[in-house]
């Protein structure tokens, strides 16, 4: 039986939890305009592009429609590359792609990433940062609405229920998840005391 490690991508495998902030705002106000956002988008019930999108419709008394949340995606998937191409590929979380690799070439290991964000900006996003996921399975925010939903996918795409489950995050919405669903957290990054580098990450 063997292990599963489950993966966030912003802030915990790439350096772009505040770029990914902005780009998403951005975005949402180039299609809808002048709209009010809550304090911070941690402020929000689901802490993923799904989720905030859903609630701020809500409290700006607009409709939720399918082509509305198309245009949002698109253009954030516009603004994102255009950052990239203005000021270089996202940056790795030191030792992540090769964590990564080790976990694949593992007999005892399975490994799949659940992150908040929506799937074609998550794919760019890790590709420009040199990240090769074609084996590695993929759940998003395009899969569900909340993070533990996400989670819970990339579980069970990973196929027989494992001998444990460490997931990797950067946020509290993070470890509270996993505290529900009963899984091993590791911490990343220092607004949770975590760790700041994978390059002594041990993987037997």
């Amino acid at each position: 039986m063997k292990q599963a490690v489950i993966f966030d991508i912003d802030g915990t495998l790439l350096r772009s939890s505040h770029e990914e902030g902005l780009l998403y705002i951005q975005a949402v106000e180039y299609v809808l305009g002048p709209v009010k956002f809550r304090s911070t988008l941690t402020d929000y019930s689901y802490i993923t592009d799904s989720g905030i999108l859903s609630e701020l419709l809500n409290d700006n008394g607009l409709e939720t429609d399918l082509r509305t949340i198309t245009a949002i995606k698109d253009r954030f998937l516009v603004a994102t590359k255009k950052y990239v191409s203005d000021f270089g590929p996202f940056q790795e979380i030191t030792g992540a792609r090769n964590l990564l690799s080790r976990l694949q070439q593992s007999e005892k290991f399975t490994v799949a990433i659940a992150t908040g964000g929506w799937r074609h900006t998550a794919q760019f996003k890790l590709a420009s940062a040199g990240f090769e996921l074609d084996e590695i399975p993929l759940k998003t925010s395009d899969d569900a609405n909340t993070r533990i939903e996400i989670m819970q996918l990339a579980l069970e795409s990973l196929g027989d229920r494992p001998e444990s489950i460490t997931y990797y995050g950067d946020g509290s919405w993070d470890e509270l998840a996993c505290q529900k669903l009963g899984w091993s957290f590791r911490a990343v990054g220092k607004t949770l005391r975590g760790i700041q580098s994978y390059e002594h990450e041990f993987i037997a």
